[in-house]
């Protein structure tokens, strides 16, 4: 079964597979932009290459740069990005590449596992390793793992939930 969204960004779809979530996102594949000051003042390390889809995504060497990085607060929330954030990324040492989500002007700074972040990180990663199917780690202080599927006009995000809440809606015609 499979539950649907209308959102501004199209149809998004949700579906189990197996033991896990499957989500149908749109292939946002990011392309070489200029980073806005403001962002770059807020970083406690600069990114070798930095993208940009609806999110910014910032591309660092290691691993440990992405792990360690530091968001100057003040500084970060004096841009507006609308529904997009900023995406950390580097390669990944247990995994094709690790990413953080950073959201300027929002209540929680860093979101725990961000699934839209996937639609530019996938397309990215999967070109710069010549590979369609990708492990991925988000390594905020929660965290979590996916895998991600490109396709030509989709990314397919694969992960586990906790169910927090259950309930029933009654449709009228």
């Amino acid at each position: 079964m499979a539950v649907s969204f209308e959102t501004i960004s199209g149809k998004l779809e949700v579906q189990r597979s197996k033991n896990q979530y499957r989500m149908d996102l749109p292939n946002r594949d990011p392309k070489p932009a200029e980073l806005p000051k403001s962002i770059s003042e807020s970083l406690s390390a600069q990114p070798l290459e930095i993208l940009k889809a609806r999110d910014f995504v910032l591309v660092y060497p290691h691993e440990s740069d992405v792990a360690q990085l530091v968001i100057d607060r003040p500084l970060f929330d004096r841009i507006n990005l609308g529904p997009g954030g900023v995406a950390v990324t580097a390669p990944g040492t247990n995994c094709d590449f690790v990413s953080r989500f950073f959201t300027p002007q929002a209540t929680i700074l860093e979101d725990p596992v961000t699934g839209s972040a996937h639609c530019s990180l996938a397309p990215f990663w999967s070109e710069r390793l010549g590979k369609k199917n990708l492990n991925a780690r988000q390594i905020s202080t929660r965290g979590g793992e996916l895998q991600c599927e490109v396709l030509a006009s989709r990314v397919l995000v694969f992960g586990h939930a906790i169910t927090f809440a259950t309930g029933q809606i009654q449709f009228e015609a």
